[in-house]
């Protein structure tokens, strides 16, 4: 009896140990940005060693060398289960399902992306309605870069009459908008797409931060970088995985990576974005392009604009939804309250 007793036991610690290693989940991240952009190699990819930590190994992340199809396909891609964890800009759908993002896009938001990107998920999370928004995903993260700045190579802009006739890269949603207002042709393109486009003359100019001049590359084929206080615009990004695979994750292990997702991998993500602005901003003065602030008469053209698109934005919300009172939120948070209006 003794001997049948210990085989039994035996045969239930190995049927244990075979449910455990079976419950086991590996993950494929799709990323887009080049493999030593620096929210790749500083926020994705410590991220990813740290859910395999706090999950005590049950959980790991692969971040694949190559994305599992284009930039703006990627929300879709977590959704539909091509890719277990995906990333990217809300404004590359080139829809209306995140309405409620372009609380992030504005400008005059910030000029610390620590403190947007946490602005961004706690306001648009708690007074927007951020997880309805993501649908068929589990919402891993929200976040923004830092002041988005106005890059050209035919002129300094003193005035607003100076964007007339430039054709501007952007990446969608409010930015596009402003640029239009402004007298530029907005052109949408994703970043992999820009060297491309700006060396061979297609588009003038491009809205972009300080280090995604040096992360694609394009010092040489520009001149003149214009600043806003709290940033020309934003944008907003999103990290999600798959709803099905989420579901396979145990409880535990779920409540151990939203943990150190959400809020926290704001501030880790934005500070790879400041340090990597800071860096680039030097190389960009070593590079000899023109860095300078926008006029009043172009910080005041901006500041109109704004207004009526952060009206207009607040107008299409859902019943309940208070955009304006969210903005006002974010700009607490971020130390620009009032500057929007001045």
């Amino acid at each position: 009896m003794t001997y049948l007793k210990t085989g039994l036991s035996a045969l239930a610690l190995l049927a244990m140990s075979g449910a455990a290693q079976a419950a086991d989940v590996t993950l494929a991240l799709s990323s887009w940005l080049p493999p030593r952009h620096p929210i790749v190699v500083n926020a994705i990819k410590p991220w990813a060693k740290q859910i395999e930590e706090v999950t005590e190994g049950r959980v790991r992340v692969r971040v694949l060398g190559k994305p599992l199809g284009s930039p703006p396909a990627h929300f879709d891609m977590a959704r539909d289960g091509v890719a277990d964890i995906t990333y990217g800009l809300h404004s590359f759908t080139q829809d209306d399902r995140f309405s409620g993002s372009q609380l992030g896009q504005f400008s005059f938001l910030g000029d610390d992306a620590i403190a947007a990107s946490k602005a961004f998920w706690t306001v648009y999370t708690e007074d927007l309605n951020a997880r309805a928004e993501h649908e068929g995903t589990h919402l891993l993260g929200l976040f923004t870069h830092g002041p988005g700045l106005l890059h050209n190579n035919l002129r300094k802009i003193e005035t607003p009459a100076d964007l007339q006739g430039m054709k501007i890269r952007v990446p969608g949603g409010y930015v596009a908008a402003l640029m239009e207002d402004l007298g530029a042709t907005p052109l949408f393109m994703s970043s992999p797409e820009v060297y491309e486009k700006l060396s061979r003359g297609v588009i003038d100019g491009v809205t972009f931060t300080y280090e995604a001049l040096t992360a694609f590359k394009l010092t040489d084929d520009l001149k003149y970088s214009m600043t806003v206080p709290g940033g020309l615009y934003n944008t907003s990004w999103f990290l999600v995985m798959d709803e099905d695979k989420w579901d396979e994750i145990s409880p535990e292990d779920q409540a151990a990576i939203d943990a150190i997702s959400g809020e926290a991998f704001a501030e880790r993500v934005g500070q790879a974005w400041n340090d990597a602005d800071a860096a680039a901003e030097a190389e960009i003065n070593e590079a000899g392009i023109d860095l300078y602030p926008a006029s009043d008469a172009v910080v005041e053209a901006v500041r109109a604009a704004a207004t009526i698109h952060e009206d207009a934005w607040a107008a299409t919300l859902p019943e309940g939804a208070d955009g304006t009172a969210a903005l006002q939120r974010f700009r607490s948070m971020t130390g620009l309250g009032t500057v929007a209006t001045q």
